[in-house]
């Protein structure tokens, strides 16, 4: 089992930042590919990045390249979303996922699912 608590969102204005931080528990972290993912009222829950469990792979939704960057700290169980030049289109909220399929998988499924964080941009 992994445990994944999200923390780091808030309510911002078009063009300003948030970094999401996402701390994982349980099974060896360093094996997981880790995803973070959006869902916002009426919309399908979409996934924005993904990163291998190595760090040496990543994946970005089109709408969120050059904006967003994905990263893990596998000494603190960590990965992270830090999210540049948002605009109110990215409203939604945030969640962190786990992976722990052998072969990487960006858009799943996965396995594990934190609990969400919000993120309301402003224009």
């Amino acid at each position: 089992q992994v445990q994944l608590v999200e923390s780091g969102g808030g309510l911002v204005q078009a063009g300003d930042s948030l970094r999401l931080s996402c701390v994982a528990s349980g099974r060896s972290f360093s094996r997981l590919a880790l995803g973070w993912f959006r869902q916002a009222p009426g919309k399908e829950r979409e996934c924005v990045a993904a990163i291998m469990w190595s760090g040496s792979s990543t994946y970005y939704a089109g709408s969120v390249k050059g904006r967003f960057t994905i990263s893990r700290d596998n000494a603190k169980n960590t990965v992270y979303l830090q999210m540049n030049s948002l605009k109110p289109e990215d409203t939604a909220v945030y969640y962190c996922a786990a992976d722990a399929a052998v072969y990487f998988r960006p858009t799943g499924p996965y396995d594990y699912w934190g609990q969400g964080t919000q993120v309301t941009v402003s224009s």
